[in-house]
């Protein structure tokens, strides 16, 4: 299939609607487009560079599970949840009543990214690793009873109230399987020379036009992106999310995707795609840098604690994965005395590593706000 003179679909008359139904996308692609090539030799490389420095950086997954709570904490301010990446680092317990619901999507989400990477282990990318993943996304939230773990029955569509009013209306239930099957052999279809990156942009916009499940599917389709790189070695860290490029061009990724569908315009969502992968993996590689620096900064500060040192290194370890603790949690994390964990947190105050955020004499909570700015930039 040639890119400039790729036919999307088409629009097929339903009961007082008309369904997308796109085309099956497993097979060669290939373009004239010269802009293509330049953005895709871009995001390769920087692809590339951060996935050599998230190799070279000495205790990498201490610093991966933060990039997945703001990848949880943004895919979901997407969708309309209101959780502060502050927020989603807390314990049920400390979230106002109000904001729980949005609280455990988000933490629905972390606790379905790390279930599915680790399931790459064993388990390629596939139908059933997704079903997989929107079951854990899905559990005891808004959306449970829409057929967690299981593509749609019935008809769904986007914005609106209905399909009478929809922006966009994806294809009927019928055809569901047969194209989400398409996709899946796309993505490891070795007969066919697409890069991978071109084809991680395809499968998305299939996603998302496909929309086969009847809730959460932005999120889904969002997580799919480092879940194909990881699975095809592009990536030897989950450390690359597009939430936030898409989030912050919000109206711009919205429309590439629409002038995929209305304008047969593949090459505008792929040039946006392969420029989003480039933007992220700059920023990324920036943000490990950054915390390169940091880290030497503060373990030089810890250095002079004498012999709480030991301690002192270990609750660093601890705030990497968990920014926002109390003195309870580095109490049970290290296996140490409620004096000695109160020493430790009055030690990484006075060297301005930890800054109490919550103002209460019971239940404060500590923050290593610093190493936490670095992920809200």
């Amino acid at each position: 299939m040639k890119f400039e003179t790729f036919k999307a679909g088409r629009w097929e008359q339903r009961y007082r609607y008309k369904s997308f139904e796109p085309v099956p996308v497993n097979h060669e692609w290939v373009w004239e487009n010269p802009g293509v090539n330049t953005l895709l030799e871009a995001a390769n490389r920087a692809l590339g560079e951060l996935n050599a420095f998230s190799l070279i950086v000495p205790d990498i997954d201490l610093f991966i599970q933060m990039h997945v709570v703001k990848e949880a904490q943004t895919s979901s301010r997407i969708e309309g949840t209101q959780t502060g990446i502050d927020e989603a680092l807390m314990p049920e317990e400390q979230i106002e009543p109000e904001k729980r619901d949005d609280w455990r999507e988000v933490r629905n989400y972390i606790s379905a990214v790390n279930a599915a990477i680790a399931e790459l282990d064993t388990l390629p990318l596939s139908n059933r690793l997704l079903k997989q993943t929107h079951a854990t996304l899905m559990q005891g939230v808004r959306g449970e009873h829409k057929m967690p773990g299981e593509f749609r029955s019935s008809q769904n569509w986007i914005g609106g109230s209905s399909v009478a009013d929809a922006v966009f209306i994806p294809p009927h239930p019928d055809g569901v399987p047969d194209l989400m099957s398409d996709l899946e052999k796309f993505w490891h279809n070795e007969a066919v020379t697409v890069p991978h990156l071109v084809r991680v942009a395809i499968s998305h916009y299939q996603f998302e036009t496909i929309h086969p499940f009847l809730d959460g599917n932005g999120r889904i389709g969002r997580l799919m992106i480092p879940l194909y790189l990881i699975s095809h070695g592009l990536l030897s860290k989950p450390s690359l999310y597009l939430s936030d490029f898409f989030e912050r061009n919000r109206a711009a990724y919205y429309d590439a995707l629409m002038r995929v569908r209305l304008a047969n315009d593949i090459i505008h969502w792929v040039k946006f795609f392969l420029n989003g992968i480039a933007e992220t993996a700059t920023k990324g590689r920036g943000v490990f840098r950054q915390i390169l620096s940091l880290r030497t900064e503060v373990e030089q500060a810890v250095m002079t604690l004498g012999k709480r040192t030991p301690n002192a290194r270990q609750l660093l370890n601890m705030l990497y994965r968990r920014p926002i603790v109390s003195a309870s949690d580095i109490e049970a994390e290290l296996n140490i005395s409620t004096p000695t964990a109160n020493a430790l947190i009055r030690d990484f105050i006075r060297l301005g590593i930890l800054v109490e955020i919550t103002g209460q004499r019971r239940m404060r909570a500590y923050a290593f706000d610093r190493y936490l700015a670095l992920f809200l930039s």
